[in-house]
């Protein structure tokens, strides 16, 4: 059984959501954390609140996009703490793209740069550490857009199918070879979290136009979709941290997602897009 007391505890993408959630849940439970975002004003409020409940914290600004950064950044944890045991490859985006034949290979580079390259480079530079600890934890968000695809979610769904598929293989490495690691990854459904907004505040941002219509379903994500509390979704995640679950399901719509996708494999898609039809009327 995983715990937390005295370990050192990694996440990504702490400044806000389900990252700082995570933060200080860890520290509730005596984890040492080290903390990253890539927005450095949410990352030092998380820190202050870690602080708050007497955690030791290491916190500094990351892009995860950037390899060289990240490199340099588990070179300081290590360095700072003498030992790594947990990793939560927790930061992600979203993008306003609409479809996959109307969208440029921007929003694919922008989405796989951060959501599966950040879970990848964080997980190399990190793994020396964690098989060095002798009790090591990877968990890595994916999300229920990682086992069912939606239209208009081309850059998202695949980089979080990236993600499952890239954990589970480095679970069946390190089960073969026998390394002191564990593997988990994290399928989330609807939780509330401002990734929706942010990925219209960066289409702002870039000089894009946002229609009217990616307007009204931003609302409707963060009004009906998006509902669960972070701090929930985090004790879901370390309860099943601490029961070493290789897979972990967050939220009832998760878990209808995953019993659909298994159920009507073939069919899914004209459901989904029945669905999504009815839910944004406007599109």
């Amino acid at each position: 059984m995983s715990d937390f007391a005295g370990k050192v505890a990694v996440v990504t993408g702490a400044g806000s959501g389900i990252g700082r959630a995570l933060a200080l849940g860890l520290a509730r439970r005596g984890a040492r954390l080290a903390l990253s975002d890539v927005d450095g004003a949410g990352l030092a409020g998380t820190a202050d609140e870690v602080s708050a409940l007497g955690a030791p914290v290491h916190a500094e600004r990351l892009d995860v996009g950037d390899r060289d950064a990240f490199g340099a950044y588990a070179a300081a944890v290590a360095g700072h703490y003498g030992v790594v045991h947990q990793l939560y490859n927790n930061a992600g985006i979203a993008d306003s793209a609409p479809s996959i034949l109307e969208s440029n290979y921007d929003a694919f580079e922008r989405v796989l740069r951060v959501n599966l390259w950040g879970v990848i480079q964080g997980t190399k530079e990190f793994l020396p550490h964690l098989v060095a600890s002798g009790d090591g934890h990877v968990v890595n968000i994916s999300s229920l857009n990682g086992f069912l695809a939606q239209a208009g979610l081309g850059p998202y769904c695949t980089s979080k199918f990236a993600v499952r598929g890239f954990t589970e293989t480095l679970r069946s490495e390190m089960l073969r070879d026998g390394h002191p690691v564990r593997v988990t990854v994290v399928h989330p459904g609807g939780v509330a979290t401002n990734i929706a907004v942010a990925a219209l505040t960066a289409a702002r941002e870039r000089g894009e136009t946002v229609t009217a219509e990616q307007e009204s379903r931003t609302r409707t994500y963060s009004e009906k979709l998006l509902r669960m509390d972070p701090q929930r979704a985090a004790t879901i995640i370390l309860d099943g941290v601490r029961a070493d679950r290789p897979r972990i399901l967050v939220g009832n719509d998760a878990k209808a997602v995953d019993v659909l996708v298994r159920l009507v494999p073939r069919n899914y898609p004209r459901l989904v897009n029945w669905w999504g039809k009815r839910l944004f009327p406007e599109q």
